[in-house]
């Protein structure tokens, strides 16, 4: 059983109205009934709106009420007007208060609506990647920039092929609902074309002409391609993204590039040519983390970009999700503040056919 406790902040607002009752009518005693406090007992009523339901800002509306009530007799204001309009005061502002609680509920419950279907969205545009896909374990991590938002315009995806699994993780310009639409276009010829093409630049020409058709002007999205053999090896296309990290067994870190990069999708020109397919050594034991740029570009308070390469320890966790988390974690401490790009991380792991076997600390 879990217990709800309230963020220290949260408390104090809660206790705002009730307190400004409290010294006003402290200060409206102290200072008798000539320097006219008892009217911001309307506080109360006030903070209740903003931070309350209609329900408990009624309820504080109503001890306003009494309390000026008590007030204006002990300092002998009914007798004239000033009691009267202090307490017309109380009263008008508890209705605002109210008035404004319940706009704020309703705010409130659209604003948890579509936090809900997105949500939803990224269950259908960014799946679940298995936990395992043929000798592989894999694991993946996503932080948005925007905050309160669970999606942006990063992606990922890992499909079992009969031509071994094949990876995807890219980029894509801008951000918003376009960035998100383009997201969809890409992971969506993917998955058919990792399925259909027996060759990934078969793979990696369907995903060109998707996104030529798709976006206009000068947007482009970054990529890397991989595709990963039962029996070992890993071969990319790289489409101007951040090279992958590997991992070896003795803990050594390699960052292999392209032997000539190609430009992002999106940005090809007619007749030139595209990435050249490049093979590099991924054997048993060993973990490929690729990433997208606000990983690699993320700095702290100085300007110092993250230094990827020698937090690989941090993947040294048995269990793959929490090795990365752990990474995450690492991230947004060096980041210091909220990301200034979304970031991705997709951790695949090597183990062969030799079942049962742990995979090795890096």
């Amino acid at each position: 059983m879990t217990t709800s406790r309230r963020a220290p902040g949260a408390r104090l607002l809660s206790w705002m109205p009730v307190t400004a009752m409290g010294v006003v009518a402290v200060a409206d005693v102290v200072a008798g009934p000539g320097v006219g406090f008892l009217p911001l007992v309307s506080l109360g009523p006030a903070f209740a709106g903003l931070v309350g339901g209609w329900r408990r800002t009624v309820l504080i509306g109503g001890l306003a009420l009494v309390l000026c009530l008590a007030l204006g007799w002990y300092d002998g204001l009914f007798e004239g007007r000033r009691g009267v309009t202090a307490l017309a005061s109380v009263a008008g502002v508890t209705g605002a208060g109210v008035v404004a609680a319940v706009m704020r509920s309703r705010r409130e419950a659209e604003l948890a609506s579509v936090r809900s279907i997105a949500e939803v969205a990224q269950r259908v545009l960014l799946r679940p990647v298995p936990r395992t896909a043929g000798p592989l374990q894999a694991a993946v991590s996503y932080t948005s920039a925007v905050a309160e938002a669970r999606i942006g315009g990063d992606l990922y995806e890992v499909v079992p092929s009969p031509y071994g699994v094949r990876v995807l993780v890219g980029d894509v310009q801008g951000k918003g609902l376009a960035a998100v639409e383009t997201a969809a276009v890409v992971l969506g010829a993917f998955r058919e074309a990792a399925h259909d093409e027996s060759d990934l630049l078969g793979v990696g020409e369907r995903l060109e002409r998707s996104v030529a058709r798709e976006l206009e002007g000068e947007k482009f999205v970054t990529a890397v391609l991989a595709e990963i053999a039962p029996t070992g090896g890993a071969v990319f296309l790289n489409y101007g993204h951040p090279p992958p990290m590997v991992v070896r067994r003795d803990g050594t870190v390699d960052f292999p590039r392209p032997p000539s990069y190609a430009p992002p999708l999106g940005l090809g020109v007619q007749g030139t040519e595209g990435p050249e397919p490049y093979r590099v050594d991924f054997a048993s034991g060993e973990q490929l983390l690729l990433y997208t740029d606000g990983v690699s570009e993320a700095r702290d308070g100085q300007g110092v970009f993250y230094p990827l390469a020698d937090r690989a320890y941090l993947l040294e966790d048995p269990d793959a999700q929490s090795a990365l988390e752990a990474l995450r974690e690492d991230l947004m401490r060096h980041a210091a503040g909220p990301p200034y790009d979304d970031a991705a991380m997709l951790l695949l792991r090597f183990h062969g056919h030799e079942k049962g076997k742990s995979v090795p600390r890096a």
